[in-house]
This record gives structure tokens, sequence and C-alpha cells, in this order.
């Protein structure tokens, strides 16, 4: 038996043991040291029965006694109407949590608009006090301008809000659930009469009597943290109205039989299927977890502006998750799949190291291995710290309605997955400039080895790039992806355009190939790669539509005023643009003196404190959209994020205006272009060291291309090769 055969035997002998194990519903190995839910009253049963149940009784009459068991837990609908969750937000915090207490009262739910409604009332004018509301999570708003009449006053659903007497304010946001099914426990089993722990509080003849398994998970968990054990969950169907959580973990696995067999069903419920905090060591693998709401099915992944101007996000009323980790040291989560999930499915979330300084826990390592998130409305993948070490690696994401993966946090590896038709793949969207960023950084990715098929989707809207870096992302690397049929943007590198955030930076695009090619629906407006973020490199991808050019798609655009940009050997395809360049703007907000100002709205970046902060760099200005003049920058002050210029200007708020470097340093070399509308254009400002050298532009197919290079700005052409162009060469406008 030579290598091979030994290694295919073991690898066939390896796979029967956990085809048997799966079968078996067993535990892995080692049995005394695993627990199994089932022996802590967990059912797994999707069993279900009608019932009757009379208010006040603690007795319900099942139609069928099943396999129900004397304390097990289980959830009875529309016999338990009741008011949960009941929040009141200030004006100043839509994300709060403060309880309701006495600022209002609610009574009268029916249930006749269905079992579970999540309802927002928000304050909307002072003089005279009136309110909106809405039963829908903010899709739609029942009312507009109510006024508060301090009495009663009728929602939907029988549901009534009496508004007590305070400091209302536009703004101050109550929510609520109304939801009807009674969480209860069996005591007694007599025939078909089950005898509950609560009694029900509505009579009812069709009342639907279910299996809830939450709290036998959690005391299997519960006590296998404090032994020191593992956890196996053996096939079925686990409903949930709470999550799991696991505390402080020295070591635990928590393991399934099957990753399409063991669900975790948290449908009626709130909050995450296993949620972690703390602890040394975790793994969780093989589950299915469902949630209650896939996508387009909830508000989607999006915020509504208050009355006061804040951002509140509706989704966040109604949270369902797979997994919550805060501040566990090492994890990994194998073969776990979530779907309907309204959040992040896979969610971090803790402490970081802030420079040289390492808080007592956080996480160190976090592990992805084969899991997907499909059909969610929210976020498949997030890490919304500055942990470290993340690996989504050989995952699925489909049909997400956030993003594909979110990330601030530092080294990053999002490698070997397959996406369509979700979010972007968001680096940075860190929304800081603490200077101990500019020590140790943050959203430093690996995007490698992944393919990206169809289209971007984000809010159940198709639209936006699927890979981008912005917001004080640094070192980056995209490369050797596939992009199939890709009808929305691919990848972007920028900056980020205001005081919030420090500029990205020191970024790789390599080795890509994009077919650009839209199938099936219309052509959309798109970018293949977009750079306007400094030290980058930008080499060896393929750009191309098949079939005839498609005059939608930009193969790269360039953006000033980044510098140090180096893009070769990329072939360019049938793209309605091969190589185009512009300019980021900004407009005046603020007059601080006769040579100061600092900047409104725009996208020229906000330098880091360790840049050259635009010393010697140029302003153009602009009256509407024609040139009105130039300046000289002496400084820029990263703190204060005033412009000063070296002679006086006289400046309006709301002037429009562009910074461009002296000397840019960009080497564009060794490109071949064909078959594209516009070869190359140049408009932006360009340099004494912009360099277009030694590209072979080819006409192709391309029927309307008319001129294989065109610039309005300084941009040195030396060496290039044209063909097919009729005489027509490039077209020159002199230095600036």
């Amino acid at each position: 038996m030579n290598a091979r055969q030994s290694l295919t035997l073991f690898s066939f002998l390896v796979f029967t043991a956990v085809r048997c194990l799966a079968a078996t519903n067993e535990p892995p190995a080692q049995a005394g040291h695993w627990l199994n839910v089932g022996d802590f009253g967990a059912s797994g049963s999707t069993f279900e029965t009608t019932a009757a149940a009379t208010a006040g009784s603690k007795q319900i009459t099942v139609a069928k006694a099943g396999d129900f068991k004397v304390g097990q837990g289980v959830m009875i609908s529309k016999c338990n109407p009741q008011f949960t969750r009941c929040i009141l937000k200030s004006p100043d915090n839509p994300f709060g949590t403060t309880p309701l207490g006495g600022a209002a009262e609610l009574r009268g739910y029916n249930g006749s608009s269905g079992s579970w409604l999540v309802f927002l009332v928000e304050i909307n004018s002072a003089e005279p006090l009136t309110f909106r509301w809405s039963d829908d999570m903010a899709r739609t708003w029942k009312g507009a301008k109510v006024p508060v009449t301090f009495d009663w006053q009728p929602l939907s659903s029988g549901v009534e809000i009496k508004l007590k007497k305070r400091d209302w304010q536009p703004g101050n946001i109550i929510t609520f659930h109304a939801r009807d099914p009674l969480f209860s426990k069996i005591e007694k089993i007599e025939g078909n009469v089950l005898t509950l722990a609560h009694a029900v509080t509505w009579t009812v003849k069709d009342a639907v009597v279910r299996h809830c398994d939450s709290e036998a998970l959690q005391a299997a968990v519960t006590r296998a943290v404090k032994e020191k054990r593992n956890v196996f969950i053996p096939a079925g169907h686990y409903r949930l109205t709470n999550g799991i959580s696991v505390s402080n973990a020295a070591s635990i696995v928590i393991e399934g039989a099957s990753g399409a067999e063991t669900v975790l069903d948290i449908s009626e419920g709130y909050g995450t299927c296993v949620s972690l905090r703390g602890g040394t060591d975790v793994t969780v693998r093989n589950l299915r977890m469902v949630g209650h709401t896939g996508l387009g099915d909830g508000p989607g992944w999006h915020s509504f502006r208050t009355s006061s101007g804040k951002a509140c996000w509706p989704a966040g009323l109604k949270p369902c998750s797979a997994m919550h980790i805060t501040n566990t040291e090492r994890v990994l989560v194998e073969n776990c799949h979530a779907s309907k999930m309204n959040i992040e499915a896979f969610y971090c979330q803790g402490s970081s190291r802030s420079g040289t300084n390492a808080p007592p826990a956080y996480t160190k390592s976090l592990t992805y291995l084969r899991c997907s998130a499909t059909n969610c409305d929210g976020n498949g993948f997030n890490n919304n710290d500055l942990a470290e070490n993340t690996s989504v690696l050989h995952c699925r994401i489909v049909d997400v309605g956030g993003c594909t993966w979110e990330g601030a946090s530092r080294f990053v590896r999002f490698i070997g997955n397959y996406v369509r038709n979700s979010g972007t793949i968001a680096m940075g969207n860190i929304r800081s400039r603490a200077e101990h960023l500019e020590q140790l950084g943050s959203a430093q990715h690996i995007v490698a080895d992944n393919v990206f098929e169809g289209r971007t989707c984000y809010n159940n809207r198709p639209g936006g790039y699927i890979v981008r870096a912005t917001d004080g992302a640094t070192q980056v690397i995209v490369r050797n992806n596939l992009f199939i049929n890709y009808n929305s943007c691919g990848i972007e590198i920028t900056p980020g355009g205001d005081e919030r955030s420090l500029p990205t930076s020191n970024c790789t695009i390599t080795g890509n190939i994009m077919d650009m090619t839209a199938v099936g629906e219309p052509s959309r407006a798109r970018v293949a790669i977009h750079v306007g973020s400094s030290d980058v490199i930008v080499s060896d991808n393929q750009v191309y539509t098949r079939g005839a050019c498609d005059t939608n798609v930009i193969a790269i655009r360039l953006t000033e005023p980044a510098i140090n940009l180096i893009v070769h050997d990329n072939l360019l395809r049938n793209c309605g643009t091969g190589i185009f360049s512009d300019s980021a703007y900004s407009l005046v907000g603020e007059i601080v003196g006769p040579t100061t100002f600092k900047a409104g709205r725009g996208t020229v970046p906000m330098e880091r404190r360790l840049s050259h902060r635009y010393r010697g760099w140029n302003i153009a200005w602009f009256h509407g959209t024609k040139p009105d003049g130039f300046s000289i920058i002496e400084s820029f002050d990263p703190e204060t994020f005033h412009f000063k210029l070296k002679q006086p200007r006289a400046i309006k708020v709301g002037d429009r205006f562009e910074v461009f470097a002296p000397l840019a340093n960009w080497n564009l070399h060794d490109n071949t272009i064909t078959g594209c509308a516009q070869p190359a254009a140049f408009t932006g400002h360009g340099s004494d060291t912009s360099f277009f050298r030694n590209n072979l532009i080819e006409r192709g197919g391309a029927t309307n291309a008319m001129q294989a290079i065109t610039s309005s700005g300084w941009f040195k052409l030396i060496g290039n090769h044209t063909a097919g162009f009729d005489g027509n060469g490039p077209q020159l406008s002199p230095k600036p």
C-alpha cells in the first residue's frame, strides 16, 4: 500500500467514525467528561399540539400528550397577553435601555394583529406636544403628529398608552413588545391534562403547545463550566426563549451531533443562541441556529433619524443572533450555521489593547471555520472592537442584508469564503482618531482566495463595494479573489473624509480576477477597483467584461490627493473606462482667520498626526465648478482640523476646494488596456512625479473609442504603445 492509498484509507476510516458517531447521537469521546443536555430535561422535539386553557388555571387540556414529560419547559401561545421590554430612551441616546417606569402606562393588547408586535412611540414635537408611533419597528408610521392628551390614547391591536406629565422632549422614544405566549414548566401530566408551574391569564380553545429547552440547556452549560466538563447536544430541534450563556469557562466544548440536525431555534425568543462572556478557551461546533427575521422580513439593516437628529436602529429592538462573544480569550466556532438573524449573526465585542497597554482580559484569537450566514436581515460576521486575530475561513455568506463582515479589529483573515447577494466586507469604520491608533493601528486585514458572485446587496438593496477599507484601516491586503458576473462595485480603498476618522493607508490589491459582466439584469454603473488612499499598490489584476464593451464599468479609478500609488501589470478588457483619475473635494466649513479655515462637508482626508500634514501642498479653489485660483498650504493641524495658507485669501463658508501634492509619486506602468471605450483618462491635477509609462493600449472591439489617453492635468506619458486609434494620439493639457 503506497502513501496515497494509506492516506485515503485513513480519511475513510475517520469519515466513517464521524458518521457512526452522528448516527448514534452519542458524545464524541470520553463519555465521562461530557454532559448530555438530554439528562437535564432538554427534549429536542418538534412535537406540538393544541390545547384549551382557562384564565387563572394552571391546567391545560391538550389534544395529545405526545412526548411531553414532567419537568420539561413548554411554550403555550395566545394565553398570556403581556407587555415586555418596556423602555424609555432619551433624545441623546436611542440605544438606551432605561426601564419605562412611571413615564407611561399601557393596557389593552388583544392579539388581533399578531402574537408579537413591537411598538415605538416617539415624541416629535414639544410645542405642541405630539408623538408618532409604529407597530412594525419603524417600517411604517401609523400616526405622524398625534397630540398628547395625557389620557388613554389608542394604538393598534387594542393597545392604549397613557403618557404621564413630565419633561418630554423631541427624540424621547418609548418602545415595548406586546406578546401573548406563556413560557412555563410541566409539573404534572394526567392523561391529556398538563399542570403548569404558572397559570394562564387568557381563556383560549386553540392554544399551541410546544417544547421549550432554554432552561435545560442552560443548566447543562452552567454545570459544565463549574465542573470543567464539555456539553453534548444530540440531534434535535431545541426551541429557546433566551440564549445559552457561557460565563468565564476555563475550557469547554459545546458540540452538537450535526451541523444540519442539531438546531437551536430562537425564533420565539430574544437575544443570542450562544453567548460567551470571559473565560479562556471555548469551542462551539456542529450547530444550526435559526432566528425570526430573514432577509427582507424586518425593518432592514438601516437606521432612521429621530426627532432629535440621532440615528436609531430599529432592528435592535427585537434582536436575535447566533453567537455573541465578549472578552473570551480563545474561541473556535466550527461548522455552525446561522439563518434568519436580524442583528449580527456572529458578533464579537469587548476590550482591546490601546497602544502598548493591554486589558486584563480580551479576545486574542477567534476562528470561524466552515460556518455560514444565510437569509439574515442583519450582518453576517462582525467584530466591532479591536480584538485580535479573527479568522473567517471557508465560510458561506448568502442573502445577508447587512455587512458580510464588518471589522475594526486587528490582524483579520477573511480567506476562502463564498459570498453572494450580501453586504460589504467593511474594514475600518472605526470612527476614532485616538492617538494610540497611530501606534498599533486598526483593521489590518488579509482578504484572500474568496469568491464573490453576482452583486453587493446591503439593506436588501443592490449597490456598493463588496470589499471596502476606509476610516482608519491600515495594512490591508486584497489578493487572489474571484469575482463572478459582478454587477456591483468591487474593491475600494479610501481614506475617509471627515474628522471622526484617521485616513486609511498602506494597502495592496493584487492577483484578483474580476469578471464584471452583468448577467440576467441591467448593467449598473460600477467600479472594479477604486483607490483614494496613499501608499497603495495595485498589480497583476484582471478586470473585464465578456462580450461587447460595457460602458458602465470603470476598471481602475484613482483619486487625489492620494500619494505613492503604484499601478502595474494589470489586464483591463472591454470596460467603459480602463484607468481613470479624479480628485476628492471638500467645502469650507468655518473661517478661522485670513489664512486659516476648517473643512466642512466633503472627502478631503483629515490627515494623521504622523504624516505630511499637507505642508507645502496645493489647494485648487473653485467658484461653483469653475477654477478660481490656487493657494499653498503652510500646515494642517490634525487636532483642530485647521488648514493654514501661506498667503491670505478671501474665503467664504461653502467654497469648494481640492488638495493635491507637489510630488504625488504616481507610477502607472506596464498595464495592458484593450477594448475600452476610454482607455486612460486623467482628470486630476497630477504632479512632476506622476508617470504613465510603458503601457499597451489597444482599441480592440471598442468602436466608440476616440483617444487612447486624455489628460487635463500634469501627467508624464513615457513609452506607451497605442494601436488602432487611427492616428488619434494622447490629448494633453499643459502643467497647471
